[in-house]
């Protein structure tokens, strides 16, 4: 398997199936093997019935059902551990990332360890980029990952890079700086922002903000703590 792409869906019935669609119509072009691992997390709407129906009639579509919601870096971290691609692509459920980004990505990736986007025209609120911005900002001068836009969620990763990550609640959105600790190569692309064509927004001020300080902490005190020794083995 080269590719597997991992999106986790909480109540996005409005954004399923158009966006596994724009998914197809990207990926067969390219004539390598993929798989898609759809990841539910616990939604309240027709997200699963209508994954399970698609997935009838779909080969490369997989479903991991969560019992109830764990939240997005559990999601991330059960599609991680179930691919079998060689890269790992990343996106979230709402059509904000757009998929026809994926080829310009995939062609980084083939020379580094992780591929960002960047979202270059932002497509939310006023109060989500500013929040967005400032969150950035902190985290790169705490982190010193080098990356500009750690939320966007349009990524791929070398399989055998993330085997060596281990993740918690909310460390998600520090996986570019989890990378670097570890001596990865990340790289960077501007990527397109679409406006959310359906469902609502899971995330507000607090819940993107507040909720991160303490992981932000977290990965400066492993950045700091990581062991650097060097050493030869004498004849």
């Amino acid at each position: 398997m080269k590719y597997s792409i991992v999106i986790p869906f909480k109540n996005e019935e409005a954004n399923v199936e158009a966006l596994l669609n724009e998914i197809e119509a990207v990926m067969t072009p390219l004539q390598a093997p993929f798989e898609t691992i759809a990841v539910e997390d616990g939604s309240d709407d027709q997200t699963l019935e209508i994954l399970s129906r698609i997935k009838k009639e779909t080969p490369w579509l997989r479903i991991l059902k969560f019992s109830r919601n764990f939240g997005q870096s559990s999601a991330f971290d059960a599609g991680f551990k179930a691919a079998k691609g060689e890269f790992v692509i990343t996106l979230d459920g709402d059509r904000q990332n757009d998929p026809a980004d994926i080829p310009k990505l995939l062609r980084l990736i083939e020379d580094a360890d992780l591929v960002c986007g960047i979202r270059k025209k932002r497509k939310d609120t006023l109060v989500k980029r500013v929040t967005s911005k400032v969150a950035n900002f902190v985290r790169s001068r705490l982190c010193e990952d080098g990356v500009s836009d750690t939320g966007c969620s349009l990524k791929v990763y070398r399989k055998t890079c993330l085997e060596k990550i281990k993740l918690f609640n909310g460390m998600h959105r520090f996986l570019p700086a989890l990378f670097v600790i570890e001596g990865f190569k990340v790289k960077e692309i501007p990527v397109n922002h679409r406006e959310r064509a359906g469902g609502v927004t899971k995330y507000n001020f607090f819940n993107r903000s507040f909720n991160t300080i303490a992981d932000l902490f977290a990965v400066r005190w492993m950045k700091n703590r990581r062991l650097k020794w060097q050493m030869e083995e004498l004849p």
